[in-house]
């Protein structure tokens, strides 16, 4: 099961790169350039390996964590639709107005 639950398989995977795979991403290269600098290596060029897997590690936290903020704003949206359906009574459909009626007269002053 994992950390979604098998009702989250429907939804639509996110892009591989998003907001916070790129967040988590840099945050992971951040550490390995900050770990290089507390051991007095140079810290572009010393353990370039090292740089990349905490890039990818980074990648793949944000990308799952992306799936279950998905997961939890559909839930959301799911139960809201769900109140809004069984009590109309408390939302009653509006008129439409037309953009006339929104927008104040122009007067121009000259």
């Amino acid at each position: 099961m994992g950390l979604l639950p098998d009702e989250a398989k429907v939804l639509r995977p996110p892009g591989i790169v998003n907001r916070n795979s790129v967040w988590f991403g840099l945050c992971g290269w951040a550490t390995a350039m900050l770990h290089n600098s507390l051991n007095r290596r140079p810290a572009l060029k010393a353990g370039v390996h090292r740089q990349a897997l905490f890039i990818t590690v980074g990648w793949f936290i944000g990308y799952h964590l992306t799936k279950y903020e998905n997961y939890k704003y559909a839930t959301l949206d799911r139960d809201m639709n769900e109140y809004i359906r069984l009590h109309p009574d408390e939302f009653p459909e509006k008129e439409p107005k037309t953009f006339a009626e929104i927008v104040e007269p122009f007067h121009p002053i000259r």
